[in-house]
């Protein structure tokens, strides 16, 4: 039997929109990968008890925790408490103290389990820093409580050295002190300002070669800290660029939700390792297509991961920041969460064309697991906007 639902367009018409995708079977065993995968990852809301969802919002553990497990099964490992997590936006940093000391507890009774943590200065307004040291003194906190749990960290880009850095001597000063302490080495993060516009200029220049200089001494100068970057530009030859400059043994981890196919896949000289958002929505077909690329099986993941890319670059449209109202969206459609309710009503950012057209994307990408209930919600959803 076909499913088919009606969907809105943007003229104000709604059409009849017959379902195509066929669900990806998991495999048996968990797959491995001659890339290193890491799956950002969003936390459910307890929408039953959230009565304050933008200043207090209720986490709901257990279906986080679970969510961690799917990922997990498919081979993944979980960056934690990161930008998907709606870290510096419905996540404070006392939420994320919490997020990654039960990770890090779950991970451990997990055969295999796998994951880094997100240290930044979230805890620190931009407004309240007055020096680098005052970002040091942030960083330093959030590293040494990731540590203390036997976490490894990701050095999340701080919006308060955006905002007060002078120079790239800023940067040096800063990454260099806190690389001096970590316990183990650290993947830092390049994130551009389409994901958070308080970023612009980080480096030390709005320049992207002069800012590459600069992270690139960094990396030099602390090579015995640094296991890889994340860069996440949108734009794939920024990436090469970085990754063809990284010294031998830095790992070049793609970010870009918009070109990760060929990035992962590579160019027959370099290829990028993978840190990426959009593998929260689409865990079994890129587990799939990973586990055929080691297997040096490059069409099967070409014909498996080429579909997803549509649909990662619509849920990562312009206003990019709002991208995780639709990563939480598929986590409902697939059943990973009861409800389509976020912290901070992160949800409402998107409008009902968007959920829309993911809708249409995500069945014929093949990322709607279970076709019969994701058209049943879809439903619901269109209902609540009116169309029967």
């Amino acid at each position: 039997m076909t499913l088919s639902l009606k969907l809105p367009a943007a003229d104000g018409t709604t059409s009849s929109y017959a379902l195509v995708g066929t669900p990806i079977a998991k495999a048996t065993g968990t797959p491995a990968f001659n890339r290193i995968a890491y799956a950002a990852a969003h936390v459910v809301s307890a929408a039953h008890i959230d009565f304050d969802p933008w200043n207090r919002p209720a986490i709901d553990w257990d279906a986080t925790m679970a969510f961690r497990h799917h990922l997990w099964s498919h081979g993944f490992k979980i960056a934690e408490a990161m930008d998907t997590s709606q870290r510096g936006m419905g996540l404070d940093w006392p939420g994320a103290q919490e997020l990654i000391r039960r990770t890090l507890a779950e991970a451990k009774a997990v055969e295999g389990a796998d994951l880094a943590c997100g240290a930044g200065t979230d805890h620190l307004a931009p407004t309240d820093a007055r020096t680098v040291d005052d970002v040091i003194r942030a960083y330093e906190t959030q590293l040494e409580y990731v540590e203390k749990f036997g976490g490894r960290a990701i050095l999340m880009a701080s919006r308060a050295l955006a905002r007060i850095a002078t120079s790239p001597d800023d940067y040096a000063k800063v990454y260099g002190r806190i690389l001096s302490q970590a316990t183990d080495k650290v993947v830092l993060h390049w994130l551009g300002e389409m994901f958070d516009p308080q970023l612009a200029g980080y480096w030390g220049s709005t320049d992207f070669e002069k800012a590459l200089d600069c992270v690139l001494n960094i990396i030099s100068q602390n090579k015995d800290k640094v296991e890889g970057i994340k860069i996440s530009l949108l734009e794939n030859s920024k990436e090469v660029q970085l990754r063809n400059r990284l010294p031998e043994g830095i790992l070049c981890f793609t970010g870009d939700d918009f070109n990760y196919a060929e990035l992962i896949e590579g160019d027959g000289q370099h290829h990028s390792h993978a840190l990426l958002g959009i593998f929260d929505a689409v865990a079994p077909s890129a587990s799939k297509a990973l586990a055929a690329l080691a297997h040096g099986d490059t069409k099967t993941f070409r014909a498996v991961i080429e579909p997803t890319v549509p649909l990662s670059r619509k849920i990562f449209e312009v206003p990019t920041q709002y991208y995780k109202a639709g990563v939480v969206f598929l986590a409902w459609l697939n059943d990973h969460q009861s409800h389509f309710s976020m912290p901070a009503g992160m949800q409402s950012a998107r409008g009902i064309l968007h959920y829309a057209e993911i809708f249409r994307l995500a069945d014929q990408a093949n990322v709607l697991d279970r076709p019969e209930l994701a058209t049943r919600r879809m439903k619901n959803l269109v209902g609540v906007y009116g169309i029967e």
